[in-house]
């Protein structure tokens, strides 16, 4: 099929992947106004780590550098709800990644921000988002977006008028699952939508680290949990320039 062709699918079918599946196989043909860039399941630029979803993505619209997905990348989650210490771990979390890596995160409010932000002063970073590139969502991340389509990326499967709809963030999730070669959780409670990242990232078996919290803590109770049921532990900071390291090592023997 015709890239251009499955970007007018997914624009008029607002990104659901079942309702383009079923276009494609009929194989509907139709041209509609496609307001941002993007890539296709089709192109060369298509991430490879994206076909390993059980649903990969057929469209990914974007702002920004999109080379920056042929980059090597991690995700780091949490909480939207950042205590202090969650906010210095994301902090210092994604700074060490991003000397060698592109971090990936979810543009919301809390830890994603964090994570954007603390990247950016080190390195690069992409935001995966679940409305269109129209829809600046959190308001409190205006700024960040401002300065993520300049210098950064930022992509989505949904078209640009897309607004923002509850069930479109947890598919959302699996993206920022799929991109990072490993994933790192900084804040989570029990029951969150970090779990659900969590729970893409094992199904596709990518290591999963998790910043420890003190027993019985509520904010932190989801990465304690992870680290009982085999997460990981990020103990200091040496571990994890090591892990970055190790990373960066087997990248450059792989190209």
């Amino acid at each position: 099929m015709d890239r251009n062709i499955l970007g007018s699918l997914a624009v008029r079918y607002e990104g659901n992947w079942q309702k383009i599946a079923a276009a494609v196989k009929r194989d509907e043909q139709i041209i509609l106004p496609v307001k941002d860039s993007f890539i296709t399941i089709m192109d060369r630029e298509y991430p490879e780590c994206l076909r390993e979803l059980a649903y990969p993505p057929w469209v990914l619209f974007y702002e920004g550098d999109i080379s920056l997905l042929q980059k090597p990348m991690v995700s780091v989650v949490g909480s939207r709800r950042l205590i202090p210490y969650g906010r210095k771990m994301t902090e210092l979390v994604s700074s060490v990644l991003a000397e060698k890596y592109t971090v990936v995160s979810g543009m919301a409010k809390g830890a994603d921000a964090c994570a954007h932000s603390a990247a950016m002063k080190k390195g690069r970073t992409v935001g995966v988002i679940g409305s269109g590139l129209g829809t600046s969502y959190p308001k409190e991340n205006l700024a960040l977006y401002k300065e993520m389509r300049k210098t950064q990326l930022i992509i989505s499967e949904f078209p640009h008028d897309t607004g923002v709809r509850k069930h479109h963030f947890p598919w959302r999730n699996r993206i920022l699952a799929a991109l990072g070669s490993r994933i790192f959780v900084t804040q989570a409670e029990e029951k969150s939508g970090t779990m659900i990242t969590v729970n893409e990232a094992l199904e596709l078996a990518k290591d999963v680290y998790c910043v420890p919290y003190p027993f019985a803590n509520r904010e932190g109770k989801g990465c304690s949990r992870l680290i009982a049921e085999g997460a990981m532990i990020l103990y200091d900071i040496e571990q994890l320039r090591e892990i970055a390291a190790l990373q960066d090592g087997i990248t450059r023997q792989n190209v």
